[in-house]
């Protein structure tokens, strides 16, 4: 194939060209010809193609997204937002953490172990870019039905590719989320978050500044895996019909990755890098135009400097490539032979492929031939806004009329024994040991609280104690009832469970899972629940510091729930005052913060019980969020508890169950007054936790929650080795335990 020049394109206007294949819609294709004057090149048509792809240009959520800036509470914590490789808050004893989650779904349904390991990857090397080392990864799944054969497919190759890569990288995996839903089936979601520690002034951004400074491309050799990779396969649906669009997925090697970041962070420490990116979607095309628009002047690249690992490579593929493990970096001339050396050192193959110009374009020529000369604002971040059409489906009303609270209850303490069970045994609210014995919790030492646990929890200064915790959460059901107060809800869940440990809450990242953004009720759904969340934030006083839109998450007209999925990042001043989640002192009182009402719309209880899914999910009340989290920080800080655990899926039965199990101590429970045993056990109320208070302390802690006016109701004490219920049933632990445990790997064998 004859090479595609700028000159030759400005002789032939006419030429056909593959736009519609590169995922190009017609008037797409129209307007960068405006914008060049001409056609494109090849390479600059491949360079648009995967930049203003969904998943790079956000094109159909840009105009939902900038509530997360016109909204945002306003905080001294911020130090980057939104705009960069991952948002950066202040902690702090002069330390910053920056944080990030992001999406690889599409991927690893083609291929699991594979594209949940570049998820890990691509995620760690965001957090890298900052100027941070990574300490810690979490990892929200989705999957299909807990027994379809697909999901014993996916799940195990998904997990393995989150352990092998986590594990090789030496970062602890300290919490996520499994959950199993037919609407995933076919449409898994595998949403990775990573977490880094810097100083301040060690942050670093993606930007290229300064004339004559040199463009030195770092890490892996380029090959021809994932070319188009996620920037294209994460924007359409999985559909037969369609055009055929799903690339190879991207291979990852952890050790080249190790030995990057490792590489990475001595160049930060000798100040050799003045602007940097890593190279994940859209690849070469993403580093070079993202770099060249976010700096003050041009870029002039020579592509064929670009270290192979396939020499049969286009210009077209090298731009488009997504390999692994690559870095693009921003270097003075006289401080580029130390960049080389500490890169060999490190045995890091590096290369200087071009330069900062005192230009406003960016070229790039391929052995001579310049196939590339496009404005970089207009790739990088001038790509297309739809303002796609949304309205609230039709049958929103009737899916809200069918109420879950009318759904036939149990109606003997059997009846309501064996309920209790099948619901600690389900898929979804079943222990996950499985998954997680597979991942290193507590690798580098500085873990110190991991999944089960609320929140995971890492120190990251040993002289003071000083700790980040971090959690995730998301309830694709709630959201299908009602996705504003779906987003507000796993908001309230993150923020709980953050707090929970003890830690402060101070900000937000998200990753938007939904369907197809052509489909109105889909765009509605959207559009609920980025301004329930924005709306959230504000009111918590949490900005969104980052995060991922991830859409066409269906196979073909069959969309996924909307899924939101939040996490929130707090702070702890001392580690070793948190609070854990088990029942482990015998004597000790049980707690339930908050209040109790008949909700059950789009509960554990209705799924497992009844297959339902239906009515109005439980009410949002984020002053009440506030006050909650005040309560369990302050009793955490001051002593007053020992073990705290918030209530969520599956209401106050399912957390009773895994602070008694986590423990190995059981409880005696007396059902409240104004409250019938079933809506006490399985009734899913936000704004609520239960604690362990030692009897030492109740009056102390009763008269906090009565001061500040926090319903603090006594349910119990903490005895034996059963959970009991007053006047109802008694289930031994050992029996609860087998009911927990055994689900996972038995639906796994």
């Amino acid at each position: 194939m004859s090479l595609d020049t700028v000159k030759q394109a400005e002789q032939t206007p006419e030429t056909g060209q593959p736009w519609k294949e590169l995922g190009l819609k017609e008037d797409e294709y129209q307007r960068i010809r405006e914008i060049l004057g001409r056609r494109p090149t090849g390479a600059e048509l491949a360079m648009y193609s995967v930049m203003w792809s969904e998943h790079c240009s956000y094109k159909s959520s840009k105009v939902h997204l900038k509530q997360f800036g016109e909204k945002a509470p306003r905080t001294d914590a911020l130090l980057v937002g939104i705009g960069e490789n991952a948002g950066v808050v202040d902690v702090g004893q002069g330390y910053a953490v920056t944080f990030k989650i992001e999406s690889h779904n599409h991927p690893s349904y083609i291929e699991p172990y594979q594209g949940a390991a570049t998820g890990v990857g691509g995620i760690v090397r965001d957090i890298l870019a900052m100027g941070a080392r990574p300490v810690a990864v979490m990892d929200p799944l989705r999957f299909g039905a807990a027994g379809h054969p697909d999901t014993k497919r996916v799940l195990p190759g998904v997990v393995a590719g989150i352990g092998g890569y986590g594990n090789c990288l030496g970062l602890p995996n300290i919490g996520g989320e499994v959950v199993f839903d037919p609407c995933y089936q076919g449409n898994p979601l595998v949403n990775a978050l990573c977490v880094g520690v810097m100083k301040h002034e060690d942050i670093h951004l993606a930007k290229a500044s300064g004339s004559g400074n040199r463009v030195i491309l770092y890490g892996a050799r380029t090959g021809g895996d994932g070319i188009g990779g996620v920037s294209v396969l994460a924007s359409e649906t999985f559909d037969a019909t369609g055009p055929s669009r799903r690339p190879a997925v991207q291979v990852g090697d952890p050790f080249q990755e190790k030995l990057l970041i490792e590489c990475t962070l001595e160049l930060f420490r000798e100040k050799l890098v003045t602007g940097i990116q890593d190279l994940g979607g859209a690849g070469l095309s993403c580093a070079t135009s993202e770099l060249a628009s976010a700096g003050s002047g041009g870029m002039r690249i020579e592509l064929d400097r670009v270290p192979l690992r396939d020499a049969t490579l286009s210009p077209e593929e090298i731009l488009m490539s997504e390999s692994q493990e690559r870095m693009c970096a921003i270097v003075e001339p006289d401080k580029v032979d130390r960049f080389l050396e500490i890169c060999e050192k490190w045995d890091v193959i590096a290369t200087d492929i071009g330069e900062v110009t005192d230009g406003v374009r960016l070229e790039i020529t391929w052995h001579g031939e310049q196939i590339v000369d496009v404005p970089p604002r207009s790739v990088a971040h001038e790509g297309p806004t739809y303002h796609r059409p949304f309205a609230r489906p039709d049958w929103q009303d009737t899916l809200q009329a069918d109420d879950a609270g009318a759904l036939p209850r149990p109606v003997s303490a059997d009846e309501l024994r064996e309920q209790v069970l099948a619901l600690v045994g389900s898929p979804n609210q079943a222990s996950k040991e499985w998954i997680t014995d597979q991942y290193d919790r507590f690798v580098q030492g500085n873990t110190v609280l991991a999944q089960p646990e609320d929140s995971g929890l890492i120190r990251i200064d040993e002289e003071t104690g000083l700790g980040v915790a971090v959690a995730t959460d998301g309830n694709g059901r709630y959201a299908k009832l009602d996705p504003y107060a779906g987003a507000q809800l796993a908001l309230a869940e993150a923020y709980r469970n953050v707090a929970a440990t003890g830690a402060r809450p101070l900000a937000v990242s998200d990753c938007l899972n939904f369907g197809s953004p052509e489909d109105p009720a889909v765009m509605w759904q959207f559009a609920e629940a980025t301004r329930g969340l924005a709306d959230g934030c504000l009111a918590l006083g949490t900005p969104v510091t980052g995060g991922n839109v991830s859409l066409y998450n269906q196979t073909g007209e069959t969309a996924i729930h909307p899924t939101p999925v939040v996490a929130v990042l707090g702070v702890i001043d001392d580690v070793a005052r948190r609070t854990p989640m088990a029942f482990k002192d015998p004597g000790q009182l049980v707690y339930l913060l908050g209040d109790t009402r008949e909700e059950f719309g789009g509960s554990a209880w209705s799924q497992v019980v009844h297959d339902h899914l239906g009515g109005l999910p439980p009410a949002v009340d984020l002053e009440r969020e506030k006050l909650l989290a005040e309560i369990l920080i302050s009793a955490s800080r001051d002593g007053m508890i020992d073990a705290a655990h918030d209530l969520s899926d599956g209401g106050l039965v399912q957390a009773v169950t895994e602070s008694c199990l986590r423990g190995g101590l059981g409880a005696r429970l007396v059902v409240p007054d104004g409250l019938d045993a079933f809506t006490f056990l399985f009734s899913e109320s936000a704004g609520r936790a239960v604690v362990a208070v030692p009897r030492s302390e109740e009056m102390r802690f009763t008269d906090m929650c009565g001061a500040r006016g926090l319903p603090a109701t006594r349910i119990g004490v903490i005895d034996g080795d059963a959970i009991e219920v007053q006047g109802e049933f008694s289930l031994p632990l050992a029996e609860l335990r087998a009911a927990h445990e055994a689900t996972i790997p038995a639906l796994l064998a």
